[in-house]
């Protein structure tokens, strides 16, 4: 894959994950200056002796200052001065050279080379992140005249962040002086270099956050170092490195579970106290939710439950954490139970508040989906007048009919939709309630309720209830004006039950399909709905 396909991929993915809102964008950005602010300061300080010593060294090695500022473009496409200290000889040909330095160049003097092999020339520019012109971490500044050869939008995303000291693409390339070689400088530079650089650079503003930044920092002074320079670090354990894995795997659960068993104990504390004293104290509380949350972390571990991306995970994914629920339940009482440690009413505060914890700790990782469903149940109940939603009709009973129910109960579509019911031939399902609504009718009923009940979408979600009365579905003016949406039998087509139908053309589907296997739509004759100009009447290609 080239440089620029990269580039369009990334430029194609997802939006950045971490900046939901302006105030959470304002948040991460006070959090992450405050950081800067606070390590650049300690930075200097510390290292304070080791500039003497360097800076006496660059002054016997050749004459000239000992340090360089470098016009770079930043934050908001703000020209400032980076601090470096210099490395090159003090004469006019340094600055009529190239703004891009090759492993061969002459311009470099022997101390200089060194510096440059150990970065021990970048660390001055602390004092632009103390002044706030960099960051620790964040895209590296570019020369203005570099800068000049972006792309408008790239550019646009490059410059919305602070340039930083380090970053991913220095990581990658940090030794990207010894890839250039004298003649090919900047056409390499420019067509090979720097457009990978910018996709990396792209994906750290995607990706940002103080653990990445954590996480860049760790590797580039690991990567520093001489026996482990030429390891080949994977992309996505740069992204998504040692740091970022520990707090949002296991950290951020850790502190969730430890708050939940905690809160779950004094609630047990407190309904207990009705029924006689309790001196428990806060003391053994937290020391008592405290060993909780480590052994269900430890067992949380075996059973992988911190590889789960609970924002997406399955309903059967629950029963892992009543396994490891059930694991240190057991686990715990028999520790206590062998060293007769408690009392008969410490075993039930312990039974009570773990079973409030495993309620807790299931919510709090099934709370998107739980509040999805809740708001979308709210927005069912308040979005009644017919204008706001469409009325849906949803032809057939099975798995994909099931599915299509669960898609239009999503917030993002019960804006939108409103299913009014479900068509079945099937006698015995008539009038009884399916996936949330009722069959409200057979196929023949269709006509009928398009009009009674201001249908305006009809979606066949069975294939093979469609392809048997595809004669009747031809007739699309008895259906007017509702549309009709053809589903994909994705089940069917996987257990090898969608079958050509005789009354097709060539034996597949039937007429006015446009596939089986890909979502089709139904051409509407003699007129077009103006309303809806994705449904047109010549739309029968795949």
């Amino acid at each position: 894959m080239s440089s620029s396909e990269r580039i369009q991929q990334t430029q194609d993915s997802e939006t950045r994950p971490l900046d939901f809102s302006p105030i959470g964008r304002a948040i991460s950005g006070g959090v992450k200056r405050a950081f800067d602010f606070f390590f650049a300061l300690i930075g200097l300080i510390v290292l304070s002796p080791v500039f003497a010593l360097v800076a006496v060294l660059i002054k016997r090695d050749s004459p000239g200052p000992v340090f360089y500022w470098g016009a770079r473009i930043g934050r908001y496409g703000r020209i400032f001065k980076m601090l470096k200290f210099r490395t090159m000889y003090e004469t006019p040909g340094s600055y009529e050279g190239f703004c891009i330095t090759c492993e061969e160049d002459d311009r470099v003097t022997p101390f200089g080379r060194w510096l440059r092999d150990t970065k021990l020339n970048e660390f001055p520019q602390l004092w632009n992140v103390l002044k706030g012109d960099m960051s620790l971490v964040g895209p590296r500044p570019e020369d203005p005249s570099i800068a000049k050869t972006w792309p408008m939008s790239m550019a646009r995303e490059l410059l919305s962040v602070r340039p930083g000291i380090t970053s991913p693409a220095s990581v990658v390339y940090r030794d990207e002086e010894s890839m250039l070689h004298a003649g090919d400088v900047m056409r390499k530079y420019l067509h090979e270099l720097s457009p990978d650089k910018m996709r990396l650079d792209q994906l750290y503003i995607r990706y940002r956050s103080i653990w990445l930044d954590i996480d860049v920092i760790l590797w580039t002074a690991l990567l520093l170092l001489p026996k482990i320079r030429a390891y080949s670090l994977p992309e996505q354990f740069l992204f998504v490195g040692p740091i970022t894995r520990l707090i949002e795997r296991y950290v951020s659960w850790f502190v969730w579970d430890f708050l939940i068993v905690l809160i779950s104990i004094g609630v047990t504390g407190t309904l207990i106290r009705f029924f006689g004293p309790l001196n428990l104290g806060w003391w053994k509380a937290i020391e008592m939710a405290l060993a909780f949350s480590t052994l269900y972390t430890l067992v949380g571990m075996i059973l992988r439950i911190n590889r789960i991306n609970w924002s997406k995970a399955t309903s059967w994914e629950a029963g892992r954490l009543w396994l490891n629920w059930l694991v240190v339940v057991v686990a715990t009482l028999s520790v206590h139970s062998y060293f007769e440690l408690t009392s008969l009413r410490i075993y039930g505060i312990v039974l009570i508040a773990s079973i409030l914890s495993l309620a807790g700790i299931t919510f709090i990782r099934y709370r998107r989906r739980l509040m999805g469903g809740f708001l979308s149940r709210v927005l069912i109940y308040r979005l009644t007048t017919p204008p706001i939603r469409e009325r849906v009709v949803i032809v057939g009973s099975g798995r994909t009919a099931e599915h299509i129910a669960w898609l239009m109960d999503h917030p993002a579509y019960a804006r939108k939709f409103q299913i009014v019911g479900f068509i079945d031939d099937d006698l015995r399902s008539q009038g009884m309630s399916i996936y949330g609504s009722r069959v409200i009718g057979r196929i023949g009923d269709i006509p009928a309720l398009v009009r009674k009940q201001d249908v305006g979408l009809i979606i066949l979600a069975d294939f093979q209830t469609a392809s048997r009365n595809f004669r009747e579905f031809r007739e699309m003016a008895s259906y007017k004006p509702a549309r009709v949406v053809v589903a994909p039998d994705i089940f069917g087509s996987l257990s090898g039950l969608v079958k050509a139908s005789p009354g097709g053309r060539d034996g597949g589907a039937p007429d006015g399909f446009q596939c089986q296997h890909c979502l089709a739509r139904y051409a509407i004759p003699e007129s077009k709905n103006a309303d809806n100009p994705d449904v047109r009447e010549d739309e029968t290609t795949h």
